[in-house]
């Protein structure tokens, strides 16, 4: 396995998801754009998304961290760090890990948001990890959730089919065993692609105007089929090149989690990794893209189907915006 200096092993003590309760199916986006139920599932995989309406995203992540605990056996002065991964946040500031950290009580921990997109929980897990590695820290909350209702263009048919809301999160424990918990991870960015998949309006580029709010730059844009190809090819270079490293192929694999931007997307990679459907954990249908949550979710909804036993091995891939891509791969614990 990889040769990675570590005093501790960093692993998942617990998995946890939150989706709201109101559900959006592809017949209702009909009502509001042109497209169509057949259209959708054909193009995308997408049935349905999940809609958070009067809550914002640290109410998602407020969930997720309270079940964390409660699985855990923790209190929450047991934390020492929360990592929200997010590109809806609450406000530009503060932080809304600081927002989580305050209304579960979590007086010992300090807070920050990742903001890689697509790839945040990914990047935050990787992150997160180390400091329990490196012996600075215990226990560390990472949570990765998108209210993507909120920035979604629901006149834009080319993005308003592809996103929902949702999030999910782990608890990351310290543990002696070094064969457990985060075996290697991968992460790159390449900032030229930024304006391919992006929010224009609301920073210090574009503050919020009436000319913004006129140009509509206060949605999310991409170029899609670009993107499509870019999400395909470097989910597929990533896995096989942590894979490589760690001398293991798709067979040592228990479970592939990959980002569920689009079926298409992850059929095309988990058939270039060489795993069987069976290898490959899919939700995409039920929630569609949830960015920074579709991994946590997706782990989360695997550990409670049983799909991953203790020493079992698997790997997180995903793609987001910034560009930004990575993977990590865990050997399981719970």
């Amino acid at each position: 396995m990889s040769a990675r200096e570590r005093k501790y092993s960093a692993v998942i003590r617990a998995v946890e998801h939150y989706v709201p309760d109101k559900v959006m199916d592809n017949h209702e986006l009909e009502k509001l754009v042109e497209t169509n139920d057949a259209w959708i599932r054909e193009r995308t995989g997408i049935i349905e998304r999940r809609i958070l309406e009067d809550e914002p995203t640290s109410f998602m992540a407020v969930e997720v961290a309270r079940k964390l605990l409660k699985s855990g056996g923790l209190e929450p002065e047991d934390v020492d760090l929360i990592i929200v991964a997010t590109i809806t946040p609450d406000m530009i500031f503060p932080a809304t890990a600081c927002l989580v950290q305050d209304r579960i009580g979590a007086t010992r921990a300090w807070a920050f948001d990742m903001s890689a997109a697509c790839t945040g929980f990914v990047y935050a897990l990787a992150v997160g990890s180390q400091f329990v590695e490196n012996g600075a820290h215990r226990r560390v909350l990472v949570i990765g959730g998108d209210k993507m209702s909120a920035i979604t263009d629901y006149q834009d048919r080319s993005t308003c089919v592809l996103f929902g809301d949702g999030a999910g999160g782990v608890l990351i424990e310290r543990d002696e065993d070094l064969e457990l918990g985060l075996r290697d991870f991968e992460l790159h960015a390449d900032g030229s692609g930024c304006n391919e998949l992006g929010m224009k309006g609301g920073g210090s580029l574009h503050p919020a105007s009436h000319e913004t709010v006129d140009e509509r730059l206060h949605y999310i844009r991409q170029e899609g089929r670009t993107v499509f190809k870019f999400a395909v090819t470097k989910m597929t270079e990533v896995s096989l090149s942590l894979l490589k490293r760690n001398g293991l192929s798709g067979d040592d694999i228990k479970l592939f989690v990959p980002h569920q931007a689009n079926m298409r997307i992850i059929s095309a990679t988990a058939q270039r990794l060489g795993l069987p459907p069976e290898k490959v954990m899919v939700n995409i249908d039920r929630y569609a893209n949830t960015t920074a949550g579709t991994v946590p979710i997706a782990l989360s909804e695997a550990h409670k189907e049983g799909r991953l036993q203790p020493g079992d091995l698997v790997l997180m891939t995903a793609v987001g915006g910034g560009l930004t891509w990575g993977s990590a791969l865990f050997r399981w614990a719970i």
